[in-house]
């Protein structure tokens, strides 16, 4: 016990300050060599960097790189995405196989995203995901398989209803079938009055023909009677 009193005050915190530092200094030397591998000359100039499989555990800002446009980040430990908040033009972005157990309040922003890979981590609230992912319209490639939050009972057909640009859903496409059971399970009022619409066209289309067939029935049976030889004889 005493050798622990004894420590001088902000040991461990002076630690972890060594530590995160060093950890800053190895994340600017990855994408340093990424920027310098490419031939860029200015952050402007960025459009893709791949940091995958380094065993990433935080990523550092990359609010510097505005024209960012492809972000691999897959294979790594990341287990909070705060470090996006100006990147508004990605389009392709690689989280999967990561440490994530929720994404609140970081990706919404990201409304050009036409691909997002977030399978294989720790998601385990469907609708708190669908919730920040849902204004990303031109989204068309999603994955989330392999995450706790797909044992929902109605999984596939709650993100096809809150997301229903995309195209290829865990490596499957979206069928029409799909989009209508979808349609009728988060709106079976308007599934109803659709039905009842589509009934009554039909009946009236029913009626309308059966109507027609007794018509033309009674034209046919009055021409008949009008050419029938007059053989009734007066007495």
């Amino acid at each position: 016990m005493q050798s622990v009193c004894n420590k001088k005050p902000g040991w461990k915190s002076g630690a972890s300050l060594a530590r995160r530092v060093k950890y800053e200094v190895t994340m600017e030397k990855v994408i340093e060599e990424q920027i310098h591998r490419c031939g860029y000359k200015m952050d402007s100039d960025v459009c893709e960097l791949y940091l995958g499989r380094r065993g990433l555990k935080d990523v550092s800002d990359l609010s510097r790189f505005r024209l960012l446009k492809y972000l691999w980040l897959n294979h790594n430990k990341i287990s909070n995405v705060n470090f996006l908040g100006n990147n508004f033009r990605l389009a392709e972005l690689y989280l999967n196989s990561n440490e994530l157990s929720d994404i609140t309040g970081s990706l919404k922003h990201l409304t050009s995203l036409h691909t997002l890979m977030l399978n294989d981590n720790h998601l385990t609230n469907l609708q708190a995901t669908m919730k920040e992912l849902k204004g990303m319209t031109n989204l068309r490639i999603l994955s989330l398989f392999h995450n706790p939050l797909e044992q929902d009972a109605s999984y596939r057909h709650t993100v096809l209803h809150h997301l229903p640009s995309v195209q290829l859903l865990d490596r499957e496409n979206v069928t029409q079938k799909e989009r209508e059971e979808a349609f009728q399970l988060f709106h079976p009022h308007r599934t109803a009055v659709i039905q009842s619409l589509g009934f009554g066209r039909r009946t009236d289309s029913v009626l309308s023909s059966r109507a027609a067939a007794q018509s033309s029935i009674g034209h046919r049976s009055s021409k008949r009677i009008t050419q029938l030889p007059l053989k009734i004889k007066f007495y």
